[in-house]
């Protein structure tokens, strides 16, 4: 669920902008250290929840304003080289601001623990607590995109952006909102997951990779193709890296084993994808070009 939020506001910027933003991956950071700064000033969780939310769409917002505002026209190379850089420029400033070193989120009282699950399953609270919030704006967006006037702008715009343009619709304000609902949905996944792990400079270059493959897959600008393709790269990794060392440890010893299922289970993604694209280039719910 937290790849689908990740994927969602990509895919948004990228069928929406036609922007390629790599630095997507610098706003799930920086969602992850605004929390921990919130928490560390003594707001507690759900507000430094909301605070990190803020901060990493309000960033966005500036970079769309400053940056990518001026590469509508240009070339996806153009776009690659320039998002590329505010990469660079997002990990040299979170290291100054906060060090080199990994910061710990605790996870709140109230979210502490497991629950009985059916099955004789135990499950962490904070787990569920995560895939409750992300179920949550999941629905909201679904609602924004397809119930709303800026849902129906935003869809437009995908579609025809000099007609929307034409009708009277501040487009670039347009775009700055796309842009800042991105990034705050990837500031929330940041902020989520670096109460599970670790929060340190350069975390969300391996979320990015994952998360294009989970827009291809899904299929560009389709939300609810992200929505599918997350539960299926999501499951496809966990279930391979649980499994494929129990297979290997036939033929080798266990350490070994660990350490190739856990390597094909990463390659499995990427061979789903090549599976997807060849017979749907256009993704499992993306719109023939």
């Amino acid at each position: 669920m937290t790849l689908f939020l990740m994927a969602a506001g990509l895919t948004l910027v990228f069928g929406v902008m036609g922007v390629i933003n790599l630095a997507h991956g610098s706003l799930y950071m920086v969602g992850a250290f605004a929390c921990a700064a919130g928490i560390q000033m003594g707001a507690g969780f759900f507000v430094s929840l909301l605070f990190a939310v803020g901060v990493a769409a309000l960033t966005g917002a500036v970079i769309e304003i400053v940056v990518v505002r001026q590469l509508y026209q240009r070339d996806h190379l153009d776009q690659v080289l320039a998002t590329f850089a505010l990469i660079l420029m997002a990990n040299e400033l979170m290291r100054w601001l906060f060090g080199s070193f990994p910061l710990s989120l605790d996870v709140p009282v109230l979210l502490q623990g497991t629950v009985a699950l059916p099955f004789g399953v135990t499950y962490s609270v904070f787990r569920l607590f995560i895939i409750a919030m992300s179920v949550v704006v999941a629905a909201a967006l679904f609602v924004l995109i397809a119930r709303t006037r800026l849902g129906v702008r935003i869809r437009a715009g995908q579609s025809d952006r000099e007609m929307v343009a034409a009708l009277g619709v501040n487009i670039r304000r347009l775009y700055t909102v796309v842009f800042a609902i991105g990034a705050g949905l990837a500031g929330l996944a940041g902020a989520l997951i670096g109460s599970l792990q670790s929060v340190q400079v350069g975390m969300g270059e391996p979320v990015l990779i994952i998360a294009f493959v989970v827009i291809i897959i899904g299929g560009i600008g389709s939300i609810f193709g992200s929505l599918v393709a997350a539960l299926l790269v999501g499951t496809l990794d966990v279930m391979g890296k649980f499994l494929l060392p129990i297979v290997f440890e036939v033929f080798m010893p266990v350490g070994q084993a660990a350490s190739m299922g856990s390597a094909l289970a990463s390659v499995a993604i990427y061979v789903l994808m090549a599976a997807v694209l060849l017979f749907k280039p256009q993704g499992l719910f993306g719109k023939p070009a």
